[in-house]
């Protein structure tokens, strides 16, 4: 049994043929697709997060709405960028969501993307300590942000409180038990997979990493995935972790597929620069007929090491299209692959 959702990766636009014209058009669309993937079965419903974008910059209204209107998927990010994010405060509203939704939060954090302005936290308010690197900065925030979550009290009470305190240190409130093993890492290479695992955080692996040999991604991805679980081994925590990947897959079944995605018949790996010192890897999006696609996702050596997988849809295609693709994974490809 492998749990498969939705990565929502597309954007609010007016260009035509696009059913999210506004941010409105995204948010709402995006509560009622998550509705929509709950009741054909799927698990999850994933969003990206992207600062001075037209994308979901501030995830925590949208993933408590979703979980205020479902009640079984699991909700995420994949990730918040936790450069730009005060620790405490994203705690308090990661509790508040968790507890909106019973329990089902599955928070994505990292460093981020390649982003949409220059050094974009620098305007929320934070910058690298001296000596530090933007990716220090997001794993200190983290850390932070982990601690704080635990529950345990840390903060000296006011001897006049405006409301009655219980005793000792407070903690941040609304505290969620259980949500400190429900946050996951978006790790770019092997050795950000290794402190994921140090740390106790789920690993989430996207559709590009470093390039790191001279293997085919999906074989990168595996041994990245294996990196993870030894130094979780070695750390010795006392609960096994999740391990999701994210892929295009789309399966063509009818002429609107065909005219969206077949052109991707003979998608391929690449390789580019994401930055002037990080070469990476983009995985290929898989688009067939489903007879075809089941052969094509057995040789995936990530998919198969995980056991969570994130389906990119583009939602700018709208509600009705984004869930047909979800149920043709569902129905066509996951049991012949022994996901269901």
């Amino acid at each position: 049994m492998k749990k498969i959702g939705f990565l929502s990766f597309g954007h609010w636009s007016s260009s035509p043929g696009s059913h999210t014209r506004t941010a409105a058009d995204f948010l709402q669309q995006s509560i009622d697709l998550a509705v929509a993937v709950e009741e054909l079965g799927a698990d999850g419903a994933y969003f990206r997060v992207h600062h001075f974008a037209r994308q979901a910059g501030s995830p925590f209204p949208l993933l408590a709405a979703i979980g205020a209107r479902t009640s079984r998927i699991e909700i995420g990010t994949g990730v918040i960028d936790m450069r730009y994010e005060n620790p405490l405060h994203c705690a308090e509203d990661a509790g508040a969501a968790d507890l909106i939704s019973g329990g089902r939060l599955q928070l994505g954090v990292s460093r981020g993307s390649p982003e949409q302005v220059v050094d974009g936290w620098r305007y929320f308010g934070y910058q690298p300590a001296e000596g530090e690197s933007d990716a220090d900065l997001a794993r200190r925030h983290t850390e932070v942000f982990l601690q704080v979550i635990e529950g345990e009290g840390f903060a000296q009470p006011s001897p006049r409180p405006m409301f009655p305190n219980p005793p000792g240190l407070l903690r941040i409130e609304p505290h969620s038990p259980g949500l400190r093993r429900r946050i996951w890492w978006g790790a770019g290479s092997d050795a950000t997979a290794r402190w994921t695992a140090e740390k106790g955080m789920n690993l989430m692996s996207s559709t590009l990493k470093d390039n790191e040999s001279d293997k085919p991604f999906h074989a990168q991805q595996a041994d990245q995935i294996q990196a993870f679980r030894d130094a979780w081994q070695a750390a010795g925590h006392d609960w096994e972790p999740r391990v999701s990947v994210s892929r295009s897959i789309f399966a063509l079944v009818n002429d609107t597929d065909r005219r969206y995605f077949g052109d991707d018949r003979d998608s391929s790996d690449t390789v580019g620069w994401i930055d002037a010192r990080t070469q990476a890897i983009f995985g290929r999006s898989y688009a067939a007929d489903p007879d075809v696609l089941v052969e094509q996702l057995k040789q995936d050596e990530a998919i198969a090491a995980a056991d969570t997988l994130l389906l990119t849809v583009p939602n700018q295609l709208g509600v009705e299209y984004n869930a047909h693709v979800v149920e043709s994974i569902l129905t066509h490809v996951a049991p012949e692959l022994g996901w269901r």
